[in-house]
């Protein structure tokens, strides 16, 4: 089995067989927490099938700001990094199957795999920018924008995500949503 960046401008492959000793699979339920906020990421998640997604607790309301299909690799960076306590939880959407490694096997993959180093900044880099356009996207852009930005760059997020998720990954309530939703069918 050969893993490389999904929308990475390096072709970076690597064998997995040899590999495959450091990883373990994993069954996650739908609605199951991996990571919860305050606690600190041991473990970094591969996605064979399934979705995830990041959240944090904004004075009792549920804020999701990014999800992972099957392809991607997950964890609070920063925190399986530094050892500091995460800033988000990391939960299950639907019944997924990962591969999991510890911080201990990853750093020997880094070790031990030339250009692996590399590849893995390339993939934070990535997130940085998602971030970033996130960030502005709440700054800039209304609601409906919002939306449709979404509905154009990711339909497999409308197409698999529940909408109340979406609602909050758009900064907005179920009902708003609903109502953009609405607006925007012929």
């Amino acid at each position: 089995m050969a893993t490389s960046a999904n929308n990475n401008k390096h072709d970076f492959s690597i064998d997995m067989e040899k590999y495959q000793h450091l990883f373990k699979e994993m069954d996650v339920p739908a609605k199951t927490t991996l990571l919860m906020e305050g606690e600190v990421a041991k473990k970094a998640y591969y996605i064979i099938k399934g979705c995830l997604r990041l959240w944090f607790n904004n004075n009792g309301r549920d804020i999701t700001f990014q999800f992972f299909f099957e392809g991607e690799g997950i964890s609070s960076v920063e925190s399986f990094r530094s050892g500091e306590p995460s800033q988000f939880s990391i939960e299950s959407i639907e019944p997924c199957k990962v591969l999991v490694i510890t911080r201990k096997n990853f750093d020997l993959m880094v070790k031990s795999i030339p250009g692996y180093e590399q590849f893995m900044q390339d993939i934070l880099f990535e997130r940085l920018k998602h971030y970033s356009k996130l960030f502005l996207s709440r700054i800039r852009d209304n609601p409906p924008k919002r939306y449709a930005d979404l509905l154009k760059n990711s339909p497999h997020i409308i197409q698999r995500v529940p909408q109340h998720y979406i609602a909050s990954y758009l900064g907005i309530t179920p009902v708003s949503l609903s109502r953009i939703r609405n607006k925007m069918q012929p």
